[in-house]
C-alpha cells in the first residue's frame, strides 16, 4: 500500500509538520518522511559502500534510529541534515565492525515476509550480483563528493535541481561536480552506469521495511534535546597530520619547565624558591586540565554523535580560555616575581650581600660590544628581573621579558623568530604563540602547528580550528576542507579534503618540523641555563 495515495494530507506537508507528527506516534507521517529522504540516503551509503544491498540496510538503520531519537531533533526543519548525520555514522560503524547487522525488528513478521514475497522477484531482478560488482567498479575511481552527485543524478530522473536540493548546494557546484565526475567515469561504461543506476533506486517495498520494522509499542518520547554534526571517522589521511601537528603539543612545555628551572638558581631565598616551584605546578595543571577537557569532549563526542557539533565547538572555548588564562598567569608570575624580589631585599638583605646580587652587577646581564643601529647583537638578562628593569632588547635577546630583532627567547617574547611561554612574531614556539607560523602547546597564526591550533590553516592533534582548512586526530573545523575525528566543513575526510588541507606536503615535511622545534627550543634553553647556573647556581647564602 503506498502511504501516500493514502494520506493525502502529507503530499505537501513540511519536515517540521511531519516530524511533531511522529513525535505524536504517527507511523504514517513518518513513512512519508522516509519516502520523502530514502532515494538520498540510499544513494549517499552506496556512494560510501559500494553495495546495493549494504546500502540500503544501512539507510533503513538510519531511518529506524530516526524515528527511536527522533526527539532529539530541536530544529526539525533542519530533519534532512539530521537524517544525513545519522547515515554517515552508520556508514562509518558499518565500515569498522565490516558485518552485517539485522535491520529491521519487525512488530509482524508474518505481515513484513507477506509484504517481501509480493515485490521480491522484481526488485532481485533489477540489479544482477555482477551487474553491482561492475557497476562499482567505474564509480569507485570518483572522488566520493563526485560520486554522490552522479548517484542522485541518474537516480532522480537527471535533475540538477533536485540534487542541488538535496545535497544542500548551488545549481552551479551541481553542474561542475557532475562535469568533473563524468571525465573520470570511462567512456565504455557511461551508458551502463547510467541505466542501471535509474534502475536501482529504492520503491516501495523500502519504505514498508522501514516501517514494519519500528518498535511496536514506542512513539518517540516528546523531550528536547541538541542536535550537532556527526561524528566522522578520522581515516588513513589523518595519520601523518596528528603526528606533524603533535610534534609541537610540549614544545612551549618544555621552554616553560625549563625557564623556571633557571629561575630556582635565580632565587635568593626560600619563598622565592616555593613561588617557582608553585608557579612551574600551576602551569603543568592548567596544562593537564586543557588537554584533559579536550579528551573529555571527544569521549563524549563518541557516546552523543548527535552533539558532537556542540562539543566540537566547546572544545574552542577550552582552547581559547586556556590561552588567555596562559597569558594572565604569565603576566602575573612575573609580576609577583618582581614584587617578591623586593620584599626579600627588605626582609633579609643578608642573602642578597654578594656582589652579583646588587642591581648593578655585570653577572646579571651579557650585553655584547657589537651593536648594529644602535641595538645590540646579543641582550641577555641571567638575573631575575626586578622593579625598575626595563624589556631585554637586541638583536638576539634573552630573559624574562625579551625583545628581539632578530630572535627572541625567555617568558613573555617577541620577535620575528621567538621562543617562550607567551611568544609573539613571525615563527614562534611556545605554551601559547601567536604568529605567522605558530607551533606549540596552543598555536595561533596564519599557519599554527600544535596539541591545539588556531589559523587559517591548521594542524592539531587534539583541536584545530581553520579559517580555510583544518586537521586534527580530534576536532576540526573549516569552511572548505577538515580532517578528524570529529570534523565540520564542506569537504570533510575525503580526497578532496587532503588535497585541500596539502596533506601530501605535511607527510613530507614532518622530519624537518621535528628538527626546527627541536633546534628553536632545546639549543636557547640549554645555553641559557648553563648561562644561569655560572652566575648564580653555585652559591647560595
Amino acid at each position: 500500500m503506498n502511504t501516500e495515495e493514502e494520506n493525502p494530507t502529507y503530499l505537501d506537508s513540511s519536515d517540521a509538520s511531519l516530524v511533531v507528527a511522529c513525535l505524536g506516534g504517527d507511523r504514517q507521517a513518518f513513512g512519508k518522511i522516509v519516502t520523502r529522504y530514502q532515494s538520498l540516503l540510499c544513494s549517499v551509503a552506496y556512494s560510501s559502500l559500494g553495495n546495493l544491498s549494504a546500502s540500503e540496510e544501512v539507510a533503513q538503520e538510519a531511518f529506524i534510529e530516526a524515528w527511536k531519537k527522533l526527539s532529539s531533533l530541536r530544529e526539525p526543519e533542519k530533519l534532512k541534515s539530521w537524517l544525513c548525520g545519522i547515515l554517515r555514522f552508520k556508514i562509518s560503524h558499518h565500515r569498522r565492525k565490516d558485518a552485517r547487522q539485522p535491520v529491521f525488528e519487525a512488530e509482524s513478521g508474518e505481515a513484513l515476509e507477506n509484504m517481501e514475497s509480493e515485490a521480491v522477484g522484481v526488485e532481485e531482478s533489477a540489479m544482477k550480483e555482477e551487474e553491482q560488482a561492475l557497476l562499482w567498479k567505474a564509480l569507485e575511481r570518483v572522488p566520493e563528493n563526485y560520486r554522490e552527485a552522479l548517484v542522485l543524478y541518474y537516480r532522480e530522473h537527471q535533475s540538477i535541481e533536485h540534487v542541488a536540493y538535496e545535497l544542500d548546494l548551488t545549481e552551479s557546484a551541481v553542474k561542475q561536480r557532475l562535469s568533473r565526475g563524468r571525465k573520470m567515469l570511462q567512456e565504455r561504461m557511461m551508458g551502463f552506469v547510467e541505466d542501471s543506476l535509474a534502475r536501482s533506486s529504492p520503491g516501495r517495498v523500502f519504505t514498508m521495511g522501514v516501517l514494519a520494522a519500528l518498535p511496536a509499542a514506542i512513539a518517540p518520547p516528546a523531550k528536547a534535546a541538541g542536535v550537532g554534526v556527526v561524528a566522522a571517522k578520522l581515516g588513513v589521511w589523518g595519520k601523518w597530520a596528528s603526528v606533524v601537528a603533535f610534534l609541537g603539543t610540549f614544545s612551549g612545555l618544555i621552554s616553560s619547565v625549563f625557564a623556571l628551572r633557571a629561575s630556582l638558581d635565580q632565587s635568593r631565598t626560600e619563598r622565592e624558591r616555593r613561588d617557582v616551584i608553585r608557579a612551574v605546578i600551576s602551569f603543568f595543571a592548567v596544562a593537564g586540565a586543557y588537554v584533559g577537557g579536550v579528551f573529555f569532549l571527544l569521549w563524549l563526542s563518541g557516546k552523543s554523535y548527535e552533539n558532537s557539533g556542540y562539543y566540537a565547538w566547546l572544545a574552542q572555548v577550552v582552547v581559547v580560555g586556556t590561552a588567555a588564562f596562559y597569558c594572565w598567569m604569565t603576566r602575573k608570575m612575573f609580576a609577583y616575581s618582581r614584587k617578591l624580589r623586593a620584599e626579600e631585599r627588605l626582609a633579609q638583605p643578608e642573602k642578597f650581600l654578594q656582589e652579583r646580587d646588587q642591581k648593578g652587577a655585570k653577572a646579571r646581564e651579557y650585553r655584547s660590544p657589537w651593536s648594529l643601529f644602535g641595538v645590540p647583537l646579543v641582550h641577555i638578562r641571567f638575573a631575575k628581573t626586578e622593579e625598575g628593569d626595563k624589556p631585554v632588547f637586541g638583536w638576539i635577546a634573552a630573559g624574562e621579558q625579551a625583545y628581539g630583532l632578530l630572535f627572541a627567547w625567555g617568558g613573555f617574547v617577541v620577535a620575528p623568530i621567538s621562543v617562550g611561554i607567551v611568544s609573539v612574531g613571525f615563527l614562534t614556539v611556545g605554551a601559547v604563540g601567536f604568529g605567522v607560523v605558530g607551533l606549540g602547546m596552543i598555536a595561533i597564526g596564519a599557519v599554527a602547528f600544535g596539541s591545539a591550533a588556531i589559523g587559517w590553516n591548521a594542524f592539531a592533534s587534539l583541536s584545530a580550528l581553520g579559517g580555510d582548512t583544518a586537521l586534527a586526530g580530534g576536532f576540526a573545523i573549516a569552511p572548505e576542507a577538515a580532517i578528524g575525528k570529529v570534523a565540520i566543513a564542506a569537504e570533510v575526510n575525503n580526497e578532496a579534503a587532503a588535497t585541500l588541507t596539502r596533506l601530501g606536503a605535511l607527510e613530507a615535511s614532518y622530519v624537518g618540523v621535528l628538527g626546527l622545534i627541536a633546534l628553536l627550543v632545546l639549543v636557547p634553553v640549554m645555553l641559557y641555563a648553563k648561562g644561569v647556573r655560572k652566575r648564580y647556581g653555585k652559591k647560595r647564602n
